[in-house]
């Protein structure tokens, strides 16, 4: 029998009422003839829930017990949708990270799938069972410690698990319908997308998109896992397709730019008259690196008598305090003149595989921007997207002419 792997989120299954909601939308595969895996979520606002109490009891916790608590969440909502299956009928178990297993690093809270060992699944399906999976979760095999998948994780989760089975494709069900070409709470117009290639979708969850975790798509592109975003409130006899994420030959038509992404996450920080000689950049961002910081978008600007140089890039905004001390303490190491950084700015991204085989996408772009007023602090490029940093106040009116200059209005 074919493999379907269903993912449901918080929200789908916040309360009993939604799991056997869930339950009916799993009822309609097993009926067209699936062997399904479920993997679901902790309901939503448990985890953050755990998390409080974890804070509560020790503020420095230990990272193995930390997993132990937070994993918790997932086996409830497991238990809950095997049951509510089993009250309809169909034949339901459910299963911990370590029960399959799902083996991981030991990075307690960031931890990384290494393997998926698949007969146990492959058992259940032989008797005719759905595999209902606790998300986010996993097991350190040396350790035999419970490990977690970091925020987001259970999307990781799905896809490994569909890769490991040999799924025909990987459902993410969530509260909305499919990927739109941008927010529709900043643009109206936006549209739902039949399709998106993996290229594109892994810079739309990179750059601010909230549909997926960016793993599980880096996930699905390399194991070629088509995976689907579906609305869990859809009727289950009536559940729209959503938006397929898939391979670029799969597209017929492609446009110029897919979607605009804008991420609030973002901090800048400027490094003014820095000593122009070999190593500087590496003493600015070693350090940043040696304290897991991600450094962004960097400009470097030579001064005129090629002396000097100043050094402008961006962190997320959490480690703005962080970085900021970091590069006070090795100012003499790396010889600046002054520090400088801003906060209220954000990142606004164009995406779309046709930017490979059309010139001047992002110069049209600059040019929009410049007759709204909107001044362009940094720049960056890659194949298939460009990403400009303003200044935040701008932020809607940059998405809507963006999303508007290339045709993503249009129905």
């Amino acid at each position: 029998m074919p493999r379907l792997v269903m993912k449901f989120g918080g929200t789908s299954v916040a309360n009993v009422e939604r799991i056997r909601n869930v339950a009916r939308h799993v009822a309609r595969e097993v009926a067209a003839g699936y062997d399904v895996a479920v993997i679901v979520s902790a309901m939503s606002g448990k985890t953050n829930e755990l998390v409080d109490w974890m804070k509560d009891a020790d503020p420095l916790y230990d990272a193995a017990e930390y997993d132990a608590v937070v994993a918790s969440g997932e086996l409830v909502t497991a238990g809950l949708l095997a049951t509510a299956l089993r009250k309809d009928g169909i034949a339901a178990r459910s299963w911990q990270g370590w029960q399959i297993p799902v083996l991981t690093s030991d990075a307690h809270g960031s931890a990384r799938i290494a393997d998926i060992p698949a007969a146990n699944l492959e058992a259940g399906f032989a008797r005719g069972e759905v595999a209902v999976i606790a998300g986010f979760q996993g097991m350190h095999a040396e350790t035999g410690r419970v490990t977690t998948l970091g925020r987001g994780g259970s999307d990781t989760s799905a896809v490994a698990v569909a890769a490991a089975i040999g799924a025909e494709r990987c459902d993410i069900y969530t509260d909305v319908d499919g990927v739109y070409t941008t927010d529709p709470r900043i643009v109206p117009k936006a549209q739902r997308m039949e399709r998106v290639t993996f290229e594109e979708m892994l810079e739309m969850a990179s750059l601010g998109a909230k549909v997926l975790q960016v793993r599980s798509v880096e996930l699905a592109m390399v194991h070629r896992v088509p995976t689907t975003v579906r609305s869990s409130f859809d009727p289950p006899d009536a559940a729209r397709p959503g938006t397929l994420i898939c391979d670029e030959d799969q597209i017929v038509e492609q446009q110029i730019i897919t979607g605009i992404a804008f991420s609030r996450d973002e901090a800048q920080i400027t490094l003014r008259k820095v000593k122009d000689s070999p190593g500087v950049a590496a003493a600015i961002f070693g350090p940043l690196a040696d304290a897991n910081i991600n450094v962004d978008m960097i400009i470097q600007t030579v001064s005129g008598d090629a002396s000097t140089t100043d050094m402008t890039f961006t962190v997320p905004t959490a480690e703005y305090g962080r970085s900021r001390a970091i590069l006070d303490a090795a100012r003499e190491t790396i010889g600046y003149a002054q520090i400088e950084g801003a906060t209220d700015v954000v990142k606004v991204s164009a995406i779309g595989v046709g930017m490979r085989s059309h010139a001047g996408v992002a110069a049209k772009a600059f040019r929009a921007l410049a007759e709204k007023g909107i001044n362009i602090r940094a720049i960056t490029t890659s194949e298939i997207k460009f990403s400009v940093l303003i200044e935040a106040a701008y932020t809607e009116l940059a998405v809507r002419t963006l999303h508007s200059l290339y045709g993503l209005d249009r129905n």
